[in-house]
């Protein structure tokens, strides 16, 4: 089985992860070592992120 590409870029991913304060577990033990609940928390924050985005370029 191949992985798939991931949508996100590790420079975002990485600061959603200092926003949400697991970005020490990541460089310890790697993206493998946050929960799930942490990665679907990047996941809605990133939805947060693009949505704030389009709505301050539509005014």
């Amino acid at each position: 089985m191949t992985r798939r590409k991931g949508i996100m870029s590790m420079a975002l991913k990485e600061e959603l992860a200092k926003e949400l304060g697991i970005y020490e577990i990541v460089q310890k033990d790697g993206w493998g070592g946050i929960t799930s609940r942490d990665a679907g928390n990047m996941v809605k924050l990133a939805v947060k992120h693009a949505q704030d985005h389009v709505m301050n370029s539509n005014k």
